[in-house]
């Protein structure tokens, strides 16, 4: 790669010195930037962001207290899980737990430096600790500082290592902006194909479609590499997609008969969860064994197709509905009472051979939407993901300076 060739010589001779994050960057509490509504809708302009994986929240319509990212970019950094990400448009952010991190002195310290350094630290977080991470933290780890003396020979280096990596993370961005848009058309167009006439669907409550199963409670001390296949209701979330014929964990052989099962065909729902968008999400198990599900979530029983419940349970019908009967604590907790009265479409309900065939044709199209916006195997999440490799192996080689013996970390 010509590009390092061009470093090296850039490099030459320069002396780098390991200075504290703490020292090199400035950090900004988000209080007068949390969005004060939760109306969210993709027809407003504003993002809401949150340092996870999620990224965009969603928009709101809220015109004050708006961060301008686009007149001065930031790393939002989640103080809690170490989590963050490189904002360049102006944003609301929804957790007080965010903070926003910039240069504590433009003319020395390139933030996109500093961004593409912090993302090569390994997260050393301990379970259960809940210090906020920056300060006590982040703020003492060392970072490579070439030639700090020659200030702008400084930022030509450090511009010239940003310029080659942003190569790299152009055309993820490019990928993720596409997969974006199509998530949006795919949403659209399943909540049309999930809309029925009156007289090509009846919509039922769901008590009338099928029963609810509750699951038993188990607990990571029964998670095993080899055991009974089970399903914790955080994983419906953060793991699993429409459907699935195989399990993330297992759990211990011995528990057989203290645990609940869903049987296949079943689509398994989760109980709680810390917000409404996740609570009574849905995954559809397709697997030939039976596996245990956990005692916050449910298994719901019924004789239409598994994969249709599932698609029908992420419209925004299914939304509006499901709102209804979730408590707003801290924990958001499904009430099961009231989901039992939610209405699901049921095609051409006078005849069940005509109905499993349309449900089997809505299902086939929005299959290929599904793979083309979350397969791993093929589409564009595939595609990112060789390009996000591709960076971290770049990126890696362009900032591995040596360090020396009397560095030590916070």
């Amino acid at each position: 790669m010509s590009d390092l060739g061009f470093l090296q010589k850039l490099l030459e001779g320069a002396e780098v010195e390991w200075m504290p994050l703490g020292t090199v960057t400035a950090y900004e509490q988000p209080t007068k930037y949390l969005v004060q509504s939760k109306n969210y809708d993709d027809r407003f302009s504003t993002p809401v962001l949150t340092a996870g994986k999620t990224f965009v929240l969603g928009y709101t319509d809220e015109t004050n207290g708006i961060y301008e990212a686009s007149k001065s970019p930031t790393i939002i950094f989640d103080d809690f899980t170490t989590a963050n990400k490189w904002v360049d448009f102006d944003f609301k952010a929804k957790s007080s737990a965010m903070k926003m991190i910039t240069s504590s002195d433009d003319e020395k310290y390139h933030i996109k430096y500093i961004y593409h350094w912090l993302n090569t630290i390994p997260s050393d977080l301990v379970e259960g600790d809940h210090k906020r991470q920056w300060i006590s933290n982040y703020s003492g780890k060392t970072i490579p500082i070439p030639c700090p003396e020659e200030p702008e020979k400084s930022l030509a280096i450090q511009g010239e290592i940003v310029r080659i990596l942003d190569s790299f993370t152009e055309l993820t961005a490019e990928l993720t902006a596409e997969l974006e848009l199509r998530k949006k058309q795919y949403n659209h167009y399943r909540d049309q194909l999930l809309t029925f006439n009156e007289d090509e669907a009846e919509w039922k409550p769901m008590d009338e479609i099928g029963e609810f199963i509750r699951g038993k409670r188990f607990t990571k001390a029964d998670y095993r590499d080899e055991g009974i296949s089970a399903i914790h209701y955080g994983e419906i979330y953060t793991h699993y997609g429409v459907f699935a014929h195989s399990t993330l964990s297992k759990v211990r052989s011995e528990m057989a008969d203290s645990l609940r099962f869903a049987e296949k065909n079943d689509v398994i729902m989760a109980g709680v969860s810390e917000t409404v968008e996740d609570v009574g999400k849905a995954v559809a198990w397709l697997g030939e064994e039976k596996v245990a599900i956990h005692d916050d979530s449910y298994a719901f029983r019924h004789v239409m197709n598994p994969k249709f419940i599932a698609y029908a349970m992420q419209t925004n019908a299914f939304h509006d509905q499901k709102g209804q009967f979730v408590s707003r604590g801290k924990i958001k907790r499904l009430l099961i009472d009231g989901m039992k009265k939610v209405k699901l479409p049921v095609p051409f309900p006078n005849d069940q051979e005509k109905s499993l065939a349309e449900q089997a044709r809505i299902v086939a199209i929005l299959d290929k939407f599904d793979t083309l916006t979350t397969s791993l195997s093929e589409g564009l999440p595939r595609e990112i993901e060789l390009r996000q490799q591709q960076y971290e192996y770049y990126r890696d080689l362009l900032l591995s300076f040596p360090k020396p013996a009397e560095v030590v970390e916070a």
